[in-house]
């Protein structure tokens, strides 16, 4: 990877773009003229924030970085674009039915975040997804409108059943849906045990195939869903039990993140045809539930791969309304109402994590000065330094013989790869010193750098070697931030989920170096070495340099969706400070929650592990160290005042 850069012509606009915010990052998050990222909480709709300043005034009110911000304003948009992208689409086709969506808690079972879904979805009697029990009493205490929806999901014991069917005494509306063959006669116990009945819903094991991450997790072979035999059986089932009246829904799921919109017109074919089959068995029916998987493109690319999705929020409204009426209309069927469980589409825009660097650290490419009576090997990296240096000013003005200062270069590369060996096997037969060898790396890295330096000054579309290519992405540096990768982007680590990660400031400047980002845990695997390119994902991001006494801030974005709550505690470091920021009036915001991350103590307290005894422990350890003369009374005294703070203190670093 070659850095091309032109900083004296560069501009915001050229951050905007090398970063992608002008792709994915619309209509949320745009650059300024000061280089710092902007956000529009309400989309296109008027009403911005600087992020850096809202940053600096957080830290103002004691809220040290890491940092989530979660924009309030954004899930309300999402919501309103969701249900505007599906009424524009029932209008234009003539569809007699509705739409009612329902958000999957396990997305974000956050309380602020589902209070907020709630009560902004009310409007549209927007309901919830629960997949457990724990989840099933989010829902049942915060949704209240007798018109929303309660799909009631996952495995599902007999306590699971019952309290659905009572809830539904409570003037709820919560469906179960049967999504494996043995709930069947669990539900029909309950139901004669309590003398009531849930509304019932059916998942369907459809055979179309999805595509991307999750497409093998749908199918024939799925984990979920009833295959057409125990369709048929479960029918007949609720019908022998007298029960089948109470089959209202059909449900399918075709994975996570959608990429490509062809699968879901397939799925949409199939479960439609399925739909007009039950109620032709005699099921009242009117729900047809389409699951999750509007996707996101989080690279900005519009494509269909792993990282983005070749429709639109519309397309994809458009492609459930007109397929579901093409199969029910011939067939007499009336249309059902339209329900969707879409959470990454909703939640993944509304949080931005700041986390501030540390340090960098790169390899010693500076040149060392000359000793005396240097080893033969040494003379010979100085002189192809000098020769890669005299190359200087052919490879400035290349033109079309770019490639003959390309193969100098690479003769000289070679010769420094060469030299670099004979000294490393000087070394372990002990005919070299560690301070001479220490010269030798260092030369070596000198001739890396020059060489580079001057690829980076060649004309666009210079051949340049392979060999060539990867020396810029072996001097680029580690930037060590201040969070931990398993807490809160746990997804980068374990599928390669590729978010967007910048720089939020600075970005009017041209960046002159690369680099990837090594977290706080020990783990080797703890680090962000991915990110979004021009057409194709980078190990390596175009990074400035950190100036001293002023803070490198960098925001990771689109992570609103499972991140907080798949996150673990990886070295015990908890959650990070949060805060929930609205716009308010004449362009100002307000800080409605905040929720303060994990103390020590928390994390030590979740593991078992009783803060007071341990300090317990410790003030007798040092009172052994005072009898022993090892420590004085005010060293221990300052120990365990440390101890004692650092307890009650964010498990992240703090300056």
């Amino acid at each position: 990877m070659v850095l091309t850069i032109t900083p004296s012509t560069w501009t915001a606009e050229d951050g905007s773009s090398l970063y992608g915010l002008d792709r994915w990052g619309d209509p949320y998050f745009s650059v300024n003229g000061r280089g710092h990222v902007m956000v529009q909480p309400r989309g296109d709709r008027g009403g911005s924030l600087d992020l850096v300043e809202l940053v600096r005034e957080l830290q103002g009110r004691d809220l040290t970085l890491p940092l989530l911000i979660r924009f309030d304003d954004i899930l309300e948009d999402r919501l309103e674009r969701l249900h505007a992208a599906f009424e524009r689409a029932i209008a234009q086709y003539g569809y007699t039915g509705r739409y009612q969506g329902v958000f999957p808690v396990k997305c974000n079972q956050q309380r602020h975040v589902v209070e907020q879904l709630v009560e902004s979805g009310r409007r549209w009697h927007f309901g919830l997804e629960a997949g457990s029990k724990a989840e099933l009493l989010i829902a049942l205490s915060l949704v209240d409108d007798p018109e929303a929806l309660l799909i009631c999901n996952g495995y599902k014991d007999r306590r699971y059943i019952e309290t659905a069917i009572l809830a539904r005494r409570l003037g709820r509306q919560p469906v179960v849906v049967i999504e494996q063959a043995d709930e069947v006669e669990r539900i029909i116990h309950a139901s004669r045990e309590l003398g009531a009945a849930p509304l019932i819903g059916v998942r369907a094991k459809l055979s179309s195939r999805s595509t991307g991450r999750w497409g093998s997790s749908v199918g024939e072979r799925a984990k979920f869903g009833l295959s057409v035999p125990d369709l048929l059986a479960t029918v007949e089932a609720l019908r022998q039990a007298g029960l089948l009246p109470e089959l209202r829904l059909l449900h399918f799921h075709i994975g996570s993140q959608i990429n490509d919109i062809a699968v879901l017109k397939d799925a949409l074919q199939e479960a439609g045809q399925i739909y007009g089959e039950l109620t032709r068995l005699g099921a009242p029916m009117g729900y047809l539930d389409v699951g999750g998987g509007l996707g996101i493109d989080y690279d900005g690319s519009r494509t269909a791969t792993a990282a983005s999705k070749n429709y639109s929020l519309q397309n994809y409204a458009n492609d459930v309304v007109a397929t579901v009426r093409e199969c029910c209309e011939p067939h007499g069927v009336p249309l059902p109402t339209l329900v969707s469980e879409s959470g990454r589409a909703i939640a993944s825009h509304f949080s931005v994590l700041i986390f501030d660097v540390l340090g960098t650290a790169g390899p010693p490419a500076a040149v060392p000065a000359v000793q005396a009576e240097e080893p033969l090997m040494v003379r010979n990296l100085r002189d192809t330094f000098a020769t890669i240096h005299a190359t200087a000013e052919a490879t400035a003005q290349a033109t079309a013989e770019g490639a003959t200062c390309c193969d100098a270069l690479q003769e000289a590369w070679n010769d420094a790869i060469k030299f670099k060996d004979d000294a490393l096997s000087a070394f372990r037969l002990g005919y070299l010193n560690l301070p001479q060898r220490a010269v030798a790396e260092q030369l070596t890295w000198a001739c890396a750098e020059a060489i580079a330096g001057q690829l980076a000054q060649l004309p666009p579309g210079t051949p340049i070697p392979e060999q060539l290519q990867a020396l810029q992405a072996g001097l680029a540096s580690t930037y060590y931030a201040n969070l931990s990768v398993f807490r809160s982007a746990p997804d980068t680590w374990a599928i390669d989920q590729l978010f967007p990660v910048l720089p939020i400031q600075r970005l009017d400047e041209a960046p002159t170096g690369l680099g990837s980002f090594a977290d706080l845990t020990c783990d080797s695997d703890g680090k962000l070495t991915r990110f979004i390119g021009r057409g194709q994902e980078k190990s390596l991001l175009e990074l400035h340099p950190p100036r001293p006494g002023e803070p490198y801030w960098v925001g990771l974005f689109l992570a609103g969706a499972y991140q907080e709550v798949m996150g673990n505690l990886h070295n015990l470091f908890g959650s990070t400070n949060a805060a929930h920021i609205r716009l308010g009036p004449g362009g100002n915001y307000l800080v409605d929650h905040v929720v303060r991350g994990d103390t020590n103590a928390e994390v030590l307290q979740v593991m078992e592990h009783d803060p007071r005894q341990l300090l317990e422990r410790l003030r007798l350890a040092s009172e052994e160290a005072i009898g022993r003369g090892q420590l004085a009374i005010s060293d221990a005294r300052r120990l365990m005042a440390h101890l004692e703070s650092s307890l009650g203190q964010t498990t992240y670093l703090q300056s």
